[in-house]
C-alpha cells in the first residue's frame, strides 16, 4: 500500500509521458549507450595507427569507465534534478567524443575512452525517468520502448562504426559521434520536464544506501541474478560471431557480423509487446518465457548450422532478452518508486558484469570448442536462468 500511495503523489505532480516524449527518450538513450561499442568493430584500424599493447585495452577500458558511472553517478538520479543530470552528461559526453577524435597516443585515448564510458551512463539516467512518467498502467510498455532504444544502440552502434571507419578512418567515428550527443542532449533539453529529486541525503549516505536496497528486496537480486545470466548469455553470441560468420564454412567478412546489428534490432522492436503483456498480465510470466525462449534460441544455433539458422535463432535471443529485461524493470523500479536509480544501478550494474562475464568465458570457450563451446556455454547460462526463475516461482507459490 506504501507503494501505491508514492504512485499516487508522483503522478500527481508528473505530467503524463507521451508518444513523442517516450520516442525521443529511446533515441536519446539508444544514442548514449551506442558510443561505449563504436570502437570495437574498428579496433584493428585503432591498432594500425596507434601501434602498441596500449591499444588493444580500448574497448576494455570504455566498458570499465560505463561501469563505475553506473556505481557512481546513476544513482545521482535520486538526489539531483534528473532533467539537469541528463543535460549535463550529454555535454560531457560530446567532449569526451572530441577528446578521443583528437587524442595524439593510445594512452590519451585510454583515458578519454574512460570518461567517455562513463558519461554514456546518461542512458541509464533516462530509463528510470521514463518509469516515473508513465502511469502504472503503461508503465511496462514505455519502459519497453526506451530499453528498445537501448539495444538498438548497442547492436547497431557496432554497423554505423564498422562502416564509418572503414571508409573515413577511426577519429572520423568519433568526430560523427559529436554531433549525435549533441542532439540528444537538445532532444531531452527541450522535451523532458523538470522533476523533483526524491532522495534528501548526502551522497555518501546515498550510495550506501544501496546496499540496504539489495538486503532488503529479494525481488531485486532475482531479477538482478536472471539478468545478469541472460545478458552472459546474449554477449556470448555478440562475441564470437564475427568469428563463427568468417569459419571456411560462411566465408564471411566482420562487415556481415555487423549486418546482424539489424537483424537483432527486428526481436528488440518487437519486444515492447512483452511490456504490453506485463503491463495486462504481470511480468511472471513473460520472465519465464523470455528465459525458456533463450535456451530455445541456443539450441537453434548448435542443430541448425546455416546463416539462416543464425538469424533465426539471433531474432529469437534478442526478442527473448529484451522480454526479460523489460519485464524485470517492471518488477524493479516498482520495489521502491523514490530510489528508481539506486535499484536501476543493481540492477543494470548487474546486467553489464554478466555480460563483462559472458564476453570473457565466450572467448575461452571458442578457444577450446569452437562453436559448441560457445553454444554450451550461452545455453547453459539460460538453464541457469530458468532454474532461478523456476525457483522464484516455487517461492512465491509457497508463500501464497
Amino acid at each position: 500500500m506504501g507503494n501505491t500511495s508514492v504512485f499516487e503523489k508522483e503522478l500527481s505532480s508528473s505530467p503524463q509521458l507521451s508518444t513523442g516524449m517516450t520516442f525521443a527518450m529511446a533515441v536519446s538513450a539508444g544514442l548514449a549507450v551506442a558510443n561505449i561499442y563504436y570502437n570495437q568493430p574498428m579496433l584493428g584500424i585503432l591498432e594500425k595507427e596507434l601501434p602498441g599493447s596500449l591499444t588493444a585495452l580500448v574497448p576494455t577500458v570504455t566498458q570499465l569507465g560505463y561501469a563505475i558511472g553506473l556505481f557512481a553517478l546513476v544513482p545521482l538520479g535520486d538526489l539531483i534534478e534528473r532533467r539537469r543530470i541528463i543535460i549535463t552528461q550529454f555535454a560531457l559526453l560530446a567532449v569526451m567524443l572530441i577528446a578521443a577524435a583528437l587524442a595524439p597516443s593510445a594512452a590519451m585515448l585510454l583515458i578519454a575512452s574512460f570518461f567517455l564510458g562513463m558519461a554514456s551512463t546518461v542512458a541509464q539516467q533516462i530509463v528510470p525517468f521514463a518509469a516515473q512518467l508513465a502511469e502504472p498502467g503503461r508503465r511496462g510498455a514505455v519502459v519497453g520502448t526506451v530499453m528498445s532504444g537501448v539495444l538498438c544502440g548497442i547492436l547497431l552502434s557496432r554497423t554505423l562504426s564498422g562502416f564509418v571507419a572503414s571508409h573515413y578512418g577511426w577519429r572520423a567515428m568519433f568526430w560523427l559521434g559529436v554531433p549525435l550527443a549533441l542532439m540528444a542532449g537538445g532532444l531531452m533539453a527541450c522535451s523532458l520536464p523538470r522533476s523533483e529529486p526524491s532522495a534528501k541525503t548526502s551522497y555518501f549516505r546515498l550510495m550506501s544506501s544501496i546496499i540496504d536496497l539489495c538486503r532488503e528486496f529479494s525481488e531485486l537480486r532475482i531479477a538482478a541474478l536472471t539478468q545478469a545470466l541472460l545478458f552472459g548469455s546474449f554477449t556470448a553470441f555478440w562475441t564470437v560471431l564475427a568469428l563463427r560468420l568468417e569459419e571456411p564454412m560462411f566465408g564471411l567478412n566482420a562487415q556481415a557480423a555487423g549486418l546482424f546489428g539489424i537483424v537483432g534490432a527486428i526481436g528488440i522492436l518487437a519486444a515492447p509487446v512483452a511490456g504490453r503483456i506485463a503491463d495486462s498480465h504481470g511480468p511472471y510470466k513473460v520472465i519465464l518465457a523470455g528465459t525458456l525462449l533463450t535456451l530455445v534460441s541456443w539450441i537453434l544455433f548448435g542443430i541448425w548450422t546455416s546463416v539462416i539458422g543464425l538469424v533465426i535463432g539471433c531474432i529469437v535471443l534478442d526478442f527473448a532478452v529484451q522480454s526479460v529485461l523489460v519485464s524485470n524493470q517492471h518488477i524493479v523500479y516498482t520495489l521502491k518508486p523514490e530510489a528508481r536509480s539506486r535499484l536501476n544501478t543493481v540492477f543494470m550494474g548487474s546486467m553489464f558484469l554478466g555480460g563483462a562475464v559472458g564476453s570473457a568465458a565466450a572467448t575461452q570457450a571458442w578457444n577450446l570448442d569452437g562453436w559448441t563451446g560457445v553454444s554450451l556455454l550461452g545455453g547453459g547460462l539460460a538453464i541457469l536462468a530458468c532454474a532461478v526463475q523456476w525457483l522464484a516461482a516455487h517461492r512465491r507459490h509457497s508463500e501464497h
